[in-house]
């Protein structure tokens, strides 16, 4: 066992994990941060995607002991204060989503994306969220919510 300590959605946690505990697990199976969506287990379909240090990574790529000493922002870390973040708010008024499942990481890719560019032209926001796969072929209102929140968004 390994003994970690993070800061995950602004609260300070520390833990004893396995060093081959994958970060999506850590967030899931130890903080019940189930926002966090086990989609693939080979970082190719992008649900997982959390920000970790403000970046954005597919945290079934990523072990629970590198993010040792960082700090971790999940979907339901971004709503403040009962507000949802501009761009959860974005997807929701666009419906930038069908069945919900790659919507989390959809959201934190978009916010990362925003954070780089935040005027983004739509071939920029597909190129930016193409290593996030929705299997409802969504796309349209995906990049919709994205447009729509740009500006709104501040890194």
């Amino acid at each position: 066992m390994t003994r970690i300590k993070l800061t995950v959605d602004g609260a300070s946690v520390a833990d004893d994990v396995e060093p081959r505990m994958l970060l999506v697990h850590y967030l899931r199976e130890k903080l019940g941060k189930t926002g966090t969506v086990v989609g693939c287990d080979t970082s190719n379909c992008g649900a997982c995607t959390v920000h970790l240090d403000g970046r954005s990574v597919k945290s079934c790529n990523v072990l629970a002991v590198q993010a040792d000493g960082g700090e971790v922002t999940t979907i339901e870390g971004l709503a403040r204060g009962g507000d949802l973040h501009p761009v959860q708010a974005a997807f929701r008024e666009c419906h930038g989503l069908q069945c919900g499942f790659c919507t989390p990481g959809m959201i934190m890719q978009s916010i990362d994306l925003l954070g780089e560019n935040p005027s983004p032209s739509e071939d920029e926001i597909r190129l930016g969220l193409e290593g996030n796969l929705c299997r409802c072929t969504g796309y349209h209102n995906i990049v919709r919510a994205v447009k729509h929140a740009a500006g709104e968004v501040t890194a």
